[in-house]
């Protein structure tokens, strides 16, 4: 599989990292438009360094990760799209529903894979969860409720905590519920940052199924976890652990986990689904709802009102 990597940034280096040690996988080359930048990590990985991701495209890829700022995935991944390439693009999938509309459409068109990098549903303490929520073993689920708090990250400078961090759990409720949410509250609030930068996000789903999003960039140490409340049970998990424990009447158990690094596991998945030609779990629609759901999380908190979504 010839593969390429758009965006040399932090969360690019991953990208490239995993690729390289990926068996059957040619990282035929890294284009940023930090000329010192593309170069350096070129020399570092033994590939071709490129400054415009359309030169890039020229050599043949099967597959490229697109991990360029938000504003830019859309005219990035729309030239990839029309090069026949299948792409993985980084959370959120575009910077407005109108740019994600048109490039699930090509991507439709043209047969293209586009499969976008929430990371969460990779983790393999969400996918336990997600096999033990659909087996029936907690019950029907009535409540799920996340904390993702932590200091703040300098480089984040164009979104807010919703879009950055909040988007995570809000596609991750609506993967382990297997429904879209319909209505979103926010309470949110701006102090050391020029977007919203602490968030209190209420979802719902159906008529009656509550989701819970607590995230801050305030908080001074890192917090990530989940409570799935079912009428059989109860599911703790730590993202950061990758644990799961369940709580019933009588009995405490912990979840035998996998771990393993949740963006191998994505990588894995997308190269594997453009090998074989199967479907990826956080494909163009999935992930445009969640983006719909987190701009309506940003919406209700500056108008102070509930939003629906269709």
């Amino acid at each position: 599989m010839r593969v390429g990597v758009i965006g040399g940034g932090a969360m690019g280096q991953h990208h490239i990292r995993i690729y390289n040690e990926m068996k059957d996988v040619d990282l035929v080359g890294i284009c940023d438009t930090d000329r010192n930048r593309a170069t350096s990590l070129a020399n570092s990985y033994n590939t071709t360094p490129f400054f415009d991701h359309r030169e890039l495209l020229k050599h043949e890829l099967d597959a490229v990760s697109v991990v360029v700022p938000t504003t830019l995935h859309y005219s990035v991944a729309m030239d990839i799209i029309d090069s026949g390439t299948h792409l993985l693009v980084e959370k959120p999938i575009a910077d407005t529903l109108e740019n994600a509309d048109k490039m699930i459409q090509a991507a439709h068109d043209s047969k293209v894979k586009l499969m976008v990098g929430h990371i969460e549903r990779f983790n393999p303490a969400v996918a336990k969860l997600k096999e033990i929520v659909d087996s029936g073993m907690l019950g029907k689920i009535v409540s799920i409720s996340s904390r993702r708090v932590g200091p703040f990250n300098p480089r984040i400078r164009d979104v807010g905590i919703i879009m950055d961090l909040g988007v995570h759990d809000i596609d991750v409720i609506s993967y382990l519920y297997g429904k879209k949410i319909n209505e979103v509250y926010t309470i949110a609030g701006k102090d050391i940052h020029s977007f919203e930068d602490h968030a209190s996000i209420l979802l719902r789903c159906d008529t009656n199924l509550s989701g819970m999003v607590e995230t801050n960039w305030l908080t001074p140490h890192k917090i990530r976890n989940l409570t799935a409340i079912g009428l059989k049970g109860v599911a703790y998990l730590d993202y950061i652990k990758q644990t799961v424990e369940l709580h019933d009447e009588a009995w405490i158990q912990t979840a035998k986990v996998e771990q393993k690094e949740p963006l191998k596991n994505e990588l894995e998945h997308f190269i594997r689904a453009v090998r074989n030609d199967t479907a990826v779990i956080s494909n163009g629609e999935t992930s445009r709802h969640a983006l719909e759901a987190a701009m309506a999380a940003i919406e209700s908190y500056q108008k102070g009102s509930a939003i629906g979504i269709n």
